[in-house]
């Protein structure tokens, strides 16, 4: 029996949650738990149904995808969060990447991509739209470098072959892509991935790139 990954859709517009249902339900291992249509109702039913992860809209009367989202993450640590949406603005780009979220991707993505997407971050990943990569790589260039030495403040610096799985990390990269790139077995950059978040102190792969920036590691 398929295992269901249970998917909560949070979107205004009727039509459109209509229409990713549909496209979900396509797919044998996906099922959706539950709609809501603003940020205050994606709350109480995260609270009442638990489910694995949250497809949120950005754009919402009342509260925004990404205000639910920071408190969505604040009170449930273990919420997982792809914010799904039209709009590639940098304001909504970085602060709902800051909120939490481990996945940002615009609504021209295809019904396939969306369900792998969702996959991935159910397994602890993170995705990031390529056009949207694009903009958080260019903000870190574009960043002046911090004034503190790289590591400072880490108990446990990382390794050469870590500091390198972080940049493609960053780059938005999954497991299987880095493993490619670097000629190592899947499961062995898994477990790199797993020592990098556990020595810089976060909790998922959108947050080390982050986290890694801030340190002068990127």
């Amino acid at each position: 029996m398929t295992v269901k990954i249970r998917v909560l859709l949070v979107d205004d517009q009727r039509l459109m949650r209509d229409g990713l249902r549909t496209l979900l339900e396509l797919e044998e291992d996906l099922v959706v738990a539950g709609e809501a249509e603003s940020g205050e109702t994606a709350l109480r039913a995260f609270a009442d149904l638990q489910p694995d992860v949250v497809l949120m809209d950005v754009r919402m009367p009342g509260m925004d995808g990404v205000e639910a989202t920071r408190r969505m993450r604040a009170r449930w640590p273990e919420a997982r969060v792809i914010i799904l949406t039209t709009f590639d603005d940098d304001e909504y780009v970085f602060e709902g990447l800051r909120a939490g979220a481990q996945g940002y991707l615009l609504k021209a993505i295809s019904g396939a991509e969306l369900a792998n997407a969702i996959r991935m971050v159910m397994a602890g990943g993170a995705l990031i739209d390529p056009a949207v990569t694009r903009k958080v790589v260019a903000e870190f260039a574009r960043l002046a470098p911090p004034a503190r030495a790289p590591d400072a403040g880490l108990a446990e610096p990382l390794a050469e072959r870590e500091l390198a799985i972080l940049r493609l990390v960053a780059h938005g990269l999954s497991n299987r892509e880095i493993a490619q790139r670097l000629l190592l077995a899947e499961g062995t950059v898994k477990n790199y991935v797993t020592v990098i978040l556990q020595k810089i102190g976060v909790r998922d792969r959108t947050q080390a790139a982050l986290r890694g920036r801030e340190l002068g590691l990127l």
